[in-house]
Parts: C-alpha cells; structure tokens; sequence
C-alpha cells in the first residue's frame, strides 16, 4: 500500500497531466517553449500555495537534460552553494552539461547567499530555479532578480480544481480503488473551501474519504473533513465563565443594579480586574457599537485600573459598567462585521485588486501594481465613487445599514 499523502502520489509527472497556468504554459507561453527548445534561463515561481511551483519544477527536471539539484531556502548555507556552484561551473566547462539548482522557498535566501549564486547565474552556468509565496522584489536583491524571469503563477480556477477532483477519483494511484462518488453540493463546498490551492483540496478529499468504499461523498463529509478546530475553555472554571456570562447580559438588558452585583461577585472573589476590563471594551463594541463614547470609557477603566491598581481601581469599573448598562444598545456593527468576516473567510483566496495595491518598487509598477490609483483629494467624487474597492469575481455588498 502506498502511504505516501495523495497529493504526493497525484503529483504531474509532465505538462500534459498538469492542471492551470495556462498563461505560461499553452503552446504559444513563454515557459512551454522555454522546456520544447531546451532554452531555460533562470526563473522564478512566485505564486501562492499549492498552485504547482514545485510541481512544475519536477516537470522541468524530467524534461530538461540538466543535473537537477532539488533543495530548500531553508536547508543550504553557503558552503553548500559554494561547493555546487564549483560543481556547476566544472560541469559547464568539462562536460558541457547544464545544471539546474531548485530552491523553494527562496525569499528565505539571505543577501550573502544570493550574492554567493550571483556571478554562476549570471555566467549561465548554473540555472536558478525559485519558488516563492512573497513577493520576490522584496526579497531578492535588484542584480539577481534582473537576471532571473519572474513567472507568476495564478490560484487555480473552480473549474480547474474540479479537474483535479475528479482525477484523484478516477486515478489509479488515487482514490480509484474506493469507487467513490461526490455530489455537486459537495464539491462545490470542497472546491470553495480550496481556495485556489490544489494541495489544500486534495488533503481535504483524502481525509472526507477515509474509511469511506463504494459511497458518495456529501456535504456532511466535506464540511466534517475541513471543520475548523473549536478551543475549549477549561471546565474546572465553568463558574467563572458562568458569571461573566451574568454580567454581560444583564448589561445587554440594560440592568444596572444587577450588572453591579455580577460585577462584585467577580471582584470580590478576586478576579482580574484586566479581564472584565477586556470584558467590556469587547462589550463597548459589539452591544453598545454605536454610542463610540462606551469604547473610550471602557478604555479609560483599563487604564485606571492599571495606574492603581486594586481595591482603588474597581470604582472605574463600576463606572464603566454603569455607563454600558444605560448606554443605547445597538448591534448593527457587530452584525455587519460579522457578515463581512464571514465573506472574507470564503474569498481569502481573491487578491487586492492591482489599483489598490502600493507600488514600492520598479518591479511591482511594471506589473501594474497602483495603475490608475485616483488620489481622494485630487479627484472627483464620482472618480472615487467608481474606483474598484472590492475583489475581482466579487460582488460588493453593503454590511452596514
């Protein structure tokens, strides 16, 4: 039996089985014909997780006839890149062999490290070939990211992922064996859920199916296999939290005298007062939300009690809580957080639209990044008005009412 993860073992031996990139890798893109015409020059994969970046340097070492060195940023100092770029250099001048040297990670690369690669790159002795999740102008120093091709590559799109899915279904040295199915709700949610990262999406697949032979997968599998992990707080203080839990719904009821009397009970049993400090400014925005003095007040109860400290510092307390127990309850800002939180956990996977990026090097401005910006107070309102804020692929929404 085959132990190795599935994503491993689903892993595209070549580019015919590869999924995505197409903007670099049909026929007509830089890095197909770069692999054809046995004509590689240094390169950088700068792209988020589980895109292909290492992927495709495999794909690289199976097509080109080079020696293939396969490390990590974070494995090799430079002793070692000294002793492969000698190698790479004898390699190049004796037996007119190429050698291609991985490095994933390479954003974790130090300025003595590149320096060190710099003149073999340069020579063409030795091809570099990068792998990286940041942005490499922020890295990688001006003279070796001149003489390496940046090629970005892109989260994959649903339709891709689905082609990933089915694969892993199908595939032989994939989940075949279980003869599994999945409902179009179900990978919907898992192809969501992925975000544009394969890897992410086959893990989630191998978990839901564990155990499972000659069934379809559901929904309920899916979400129970990409569930996030819940904290517990400990049980032995259920009674602390218990009137904490007083307090702050007596203060929603706008009681006071009651929310006075939870507040003591915790003082006097020798609470922190730090902690139903927290307690409240948390309170100040999600109940009170609108009246933006219970936040400054909450605040300064926070600060009192740390200049004096107890028993001197519990009066604060009380006239934080006093003040959030007659304030206006309103919890518009605490519902359309909510609502764009949870917008945001399923769209984490979409980038800053180009215009609002900053631009803070060559790189990044040949690249579009900021192209178009309207300055607020150089513009017009109906400039501003329809300046991109959101998402491309996202509909904007209105949380606050």
């Amino acid at each position: 039996m085959n132990n190795k993860p599935l994503a491993d073992r689903l892993r595209p031996k070549n580019l015919e089985t590869f999924f995505g990139q197409k903007h670099i890798l049909d026929k007509d893109k830089i890095l197909y014909q770069m692999l054809k015409n046995n004509s590689l020059s240094s390169i950088i994969f700068w792209g988020p997780p589980g895109t292909g970046k290492t992927t495709l340097a495999n794909i690289i070492s199976n097509t080109i006839k080079a020696n293939f060195i396969n490390t990590s940023a974070v494995l090799i100092g430079v002793p070692e890149i000294k002793k492969i770029a000698k190698q790479a250099l004898e390699n190049s001048q004796l037996l007119k062999q190429k050698t291609i040297l991985f490095l994933d990670e390479i954003h974790r690369f130090n300025k003595a490290q590149q320096d060190v690669l710099l003149p073999y790159v340069e020579s063409g002795a030795l091809i570099l070939i990068g792998a990286t999740t940041e942005n490499p102008s922020f890295s990688i120093n001006n003279a070796l990211l001149s003489r390496c091709r940046v090629l970005d590559l892109k989260q994959l799109e649903d339709k891709e992922l689905e082609s990933i899915l089915d694969n892993a279904l199908k595939n032989e040295k994939g989940l075949k064996h279980l003869e599994l199915k999945i409902s179009k709700q179900a990978k919907k949610v898992i192809t969501s859920f992925a975000g544009g990262d394969a890897r992410s999406l086959l893990t989630a697949l191998e978990i839901a199916s564990s155990g499972k032979v000659k069934k379809e997968l559901k929904t309920k599998d899916i979400q129970e296999a990409i569930q996030n992990s819940v904290l517990h707080y400990d049980k032995n203080g259920e009674e602390h939290f218990n009137i904490i839990s007083a307090l702050h719904k007596c203060l929603r009821d706008s009681d006071i005298n009651a929310s006075l009397y939870w507040l003591a009970r915790m003082i006097e049993a020798g609470e922190d007062p730090l902690y139903i400090a927290r307690r409240l400014i948390r309170f100040a925005s999600e109940d009170v939300g609108e009246d933006y003095r219970a936040l400054v007040i909450a605040n300064h109860a926070k600060d009192a009690i740390h200049f004096l400290g107890t028993p001197e510092g519990n009066l604060a307390l009380a006239q934080a809580v006093v003040y959030l127990a007659k304030a206006k309850k309103s919890n518009k800002l605490y519902t359309a957080y909510n609502k764009a939180a949870e917008d945001a956990r399923k769209t984490s996977h979409l980038g800053v639209p180009l215009v609002l990026r900053n631009a803070s090097t060559n790189f990044m401005k040949e690249i579009g990044y900021g192209n178009g910006y309207k300055y607020a107070p150089d513009s017009t309102e109906e400039e501003i008005k329809n300046q991109q804020h959101w998402p491309d692929k996202f509909k904007k929404k209105k949380y606050y009412k």
